[in-house]
Order: structure tokens, then sequence, then C-alpha cells
């Protein structure tokens, strides 16, 4: 606008002039939500939102050292002592304990050659074992090689019709070129450790001597992915039979199109499932008619679901709160108090964990913070401008308030969906590094074999152990082994 336009508005009189400030203040008042929602955004890390640590925005060096040096001072106020590099006094040592004799392979002893005191020599007669000496385990590996077994297929005629039959080699040897344990490592290799087809390959022959092709190792996963199909089915069943169960859902990539990683998980186990979509459908087929309590995030697939039945994660509550602690104005307010509930709560419930484990105690300490925080979201739940920004999210709290408090009264759940979290992590990083499934098989091996590993992990198992004994049960047609 320029200056003749202004004066013509002027001249205009006093009614045009206050249309055109109105009009004028409603483009300000646009222009600054709109500005509001962007630095909003811009201020948004991993501890305010659902983005990954890796999209955090880099920090100068300067700033790491103030973080550094406000942490260093926040852990001495609370400990009021400084604390050195390295364990605590009263840390617990981690040593390695000493083997039983029975399970040592070589005894090798050690004597003095000479006296320490007067250097006199030790004759042979004196060097023999003693009642007390001192002891050192050292572990190594035997020269690794792969055993290579020949097994001649022969030819005998038969007198009577002088018909030649020729013999037949069993189903364990005619399957596979590679023995179960070998299979077992190929598979343990890929999906516990990562490591993709080529590197198998170079890593076979480096480590046992045996050549294999990147078609062969494919080959010996899709064989353990066949064998894996019936425990699988089996820890499915078995996890939606628990009482409570912690579900969650990310991203995948199958010939780089869009795909959904379900989990169901609990404390003992863990069901990875590889779906089209990721939908409140395909969350009902995950889980299909289950009775328990289902542990997750506030993502609105899981709406239709029962609050009484359900247990939102406080960790997601707590960046909830965070993200709102960092706007103005009111939303501060209601942030800055939000925060300061959650970690009330957290400090109930390491309590209850770690000291009094009196169910009845943390009810007592949960009451006054269930009232604070009702108080709170129905004080931020009224359609008011200065509520704008927090509204929504106070009223959805609201809706699925049975749902925040399941863990105060029912044993064996959770306040966190952690166990969900930690679930996918790993599957979240062998996606990055092998880029996903090139198809339908590789991602029935991929749901398959996570599974597997992950169940194990939990249950200090080893991998390894269980995949030989399921690839050799497969192959004769026994009874698989059972994951849980």
């Amino acid at each position: 606008m320029d200056r003749a336009e202004a004066e013509a508005i002027y001249d205009s009189g006093r009614e045009a002039c206050v249309q055109f400030i109105l009009g004028l203040a409603e483009s300000v008042r646009l222009h600054e939500d709109r500005l509001r929602r962007l630095e909003e955004q811009a201020r948004q890390d991993s501890r305010t939102s659902s983005k990954p640590p890796s999209t955090d925005p880099p920090r100068t060096r300067a700033q790491r050292r103030a973080e550094a040096r406000a942490k260093a001072k926040e852990l001495m106020r609370r400990e009021r002592e400084r604390r050195a590099a390295g364990g605590q006094p009263g840390h617990p040592g981690a040593g390695r304990d000493l083997k039983p004799e029975d399970q040592v392979d070589e005894i090798v002893d050690h004597y003095p050659d000479a006296c320490g005191g007067c250097g006199r020599r030790f004759d042979d007669e004196q060097r023999r074992p003693g009642g007390r000496f001192g002891r050192r385990q050292v572990f190594e590996l035997p020269p690794i090689s792969v055993i290579v077994s020949e097994h001649r297929t022969h030819q005998l005629r038969c007198r009577h019709c002088r018909a030649r039959t020729s013999a037949r080699l069993p189903e364990l040897l005619a399957s596979c070129p590679f023995g179960s344990r070998l299979q077992a490592a190929v598979v343990t290799l890929t999906a516990r450790h990562r490591i993709s087809r080529r590197g198998i390959c170079e890593l076979a022959c480096d480590l046992f001597g045996v050549t294999v092709s990147t078609g062969a190792v494919d080959a010996i996963c899709q064989r353990a992915s066949d064998a894996l199909a019936g425990p699988h089915c089996q820890l499915q069943d078995w996890v939606l039979d628990q009482n409570a169960v912690h579900v969650d859902e990310t991203g995948w990539r199958t010939r780089g199109e869009g795909r959904a990683l379900w989990t169901a998980s609990t404390p003992e186990a863990t069901f990875l499932q590889i779906a089209e979509h990721c939908n409140r459908d395909q969350f009902n087929a995950l889980v299909g008619p289950y009775a328990g309590i289902v542990v997750s995030d506030r993502w609105n697939g899981y709406s239709h679901l029962d609050p009484s039945q359900r247990q939102v994660c406080w960790s997601h509550l707590q960046r909830d709160f965070r993200r709102h602690a960092d706007g103005l104005a009111e939303q501060k307010t209601f942030g800055e108090h939000g925060v300061e509930l959650t970690r009330r709560v957290f400090a109930a419930w390491r309590a209850y964990q770690h000291e009094h484990h009196d169910r009845e105690q943390l009810q007592a300490q949960i009451a006054p913070i269930q009232t604070e925080l009702r108080a709170l979201l129905e004080q931020a739940s009224p359609k008011k401008a200065r509520n704008r920004w927090h509204r929504q999210f106070a009223n959805n709290l609201l809706k699925i308030w049975p749902a925040l408090w399941t863990f105060a009264s029912v044993d064996g759940v959770q306040p966190t969906n952690n166990p969900a979290e930690r679930a996918l992590r790993a599957p979240v990083i062998h996606r990055k590094v092998s880029l996903g499934t090139q198809s339908n098989n590789g991602e029935r091996f991929a749901e398959r074999a996570l599974s597997a590993a992950a169940t194990c992990r939990q249950q200090r198992r080893s991998l390894f152990t269980y995949l030989s004994e399921l690839i050799t049960a497969h192959t004769r047609g026994d009874p698989f082994p059972a994951l849980a």
C-alpha cells in the first residue's frame, strides 16, 4: 500500500478506518498464530515429540559443555558429593566366576623355580601339588574348521532278479548340503547380529573355512523361515494369552513400498508381524478378541479400546507435557505443571518397584496426583482463547481417564510402553541396515527370525542352540521346540 491509498482510506471516514484497522488486526493475529505454530514445530525434538534422536538439530560445542556442566551440578546437588569416574564406592563387582574342575579341559601346574628368600632352586620332589594354590582360567577358541562328511550312495545288484538298487540318503542329509548347526549359525548372524548376506559369506570363509554363496545363504534363511512358521504362530497365541500385552507399531519397507511392523510383547516374549497397513483393522487382526490389558500409546488406532481395559504410556505423556512447557503463557504453565505431575507418578512407581512393593501404598501416593491432574485438565478443557494450544490434548486425556491409572490397580501392568519400544529397537536397526525386505518370503523370514531372536534374548536362551534344535526337528518331521 502506498501513501495515496492510505490517504484515500482516511478520507473515506471513520467507519472505513475502523474496518481497515480491524482487518489489519485479524491479519496480524493469523500471522502470529502461524508463526507460533512454526516456532513450536522448530523447537520439537526427540524429547518433546515422536521424532527419532537422529533428527535432533546439531548443537555447538559450547552448548554441549553447558548442558554437561548443568547436569553435573544437578547430580552433585542431589548426592551432595563429587562423583569420581568409574564405579562408585559400594558398587558390586562383576568379576568372572571360575568354572568347576569338571568343566575345565586342561589343568597346567606352575611352580616357582627358586626360593624368593635365599635364592636356592627347588628340586623336582618339591614340585608337587599342595592344598592351597592360586587359580586363573584362560578361555581360548580351538582351531575352527568345518567337519566335511562325504556320504556315498552305492548300487547293489540282486542275485535273483539281477536288478540294481541304489542307496538313498537319509532325509536329514538330502535336504541341504549344510548341517543344522551351520544353518543355525547363519540365521543367528543374520537375525541377531544383522550381518548381510555377503558379509556372512565372507565370515563363513574366514571363521569356518567353508565357501558359501549369497544364494545359499538366502536358501538357508528360507528353510529356517519354514521351520519357524509353527513356533511363530504358537508364540502369538502364547503372548495373547497373557493378562497384559504391550503393543506398538513402526514403519517397514518392502521393495521400497511402505509396510507396518507390529509388535505384541510381554516381559517373557516378543511377537513381531509385518503387515501391509497400519490401521485399526490391522490391529484387530493382530490381537483379535483380546480380553486382557493393552498397554500402548495414544494413537487413534487404539481409540476404540475400552479405557478400563487399557493403559496408556506415561513416557509419551511426559514428552507431550514437555512440548507444552516450551510454549507461552497458559500453555507453558499447563505443561510445567504436567511435567511435575509425571515426575511424581514415576517416583511413586519406582518406590513401589524397588522399595515397599505395597500396592495400597502406591495407590495412596497416586490419589493426590489424580486429583491435581484432573483439576488441571478440566481447567484446560473449556473452549477459550487462552486454552487453544492445549485444549485438545486435555480433552483427549479426559476421554481416556481410566486408562491413565490401570497400572496402580492391576498387577503386571506397567505405566509405560517401554517393553514394546525396546522390542522394536532391534528390528528398526535391522531395517535401516538391510533397507527392508524385497519379497513376501523375506517379510516372513524377518518377522519370524526377529521374533525368535528377541524372545530368546528375553528368556536368556541361546538363539543358536534353539535354531539348531528346531532345524533338526523340522528336517526329521519331529515336534518343534516351542519359543514360549
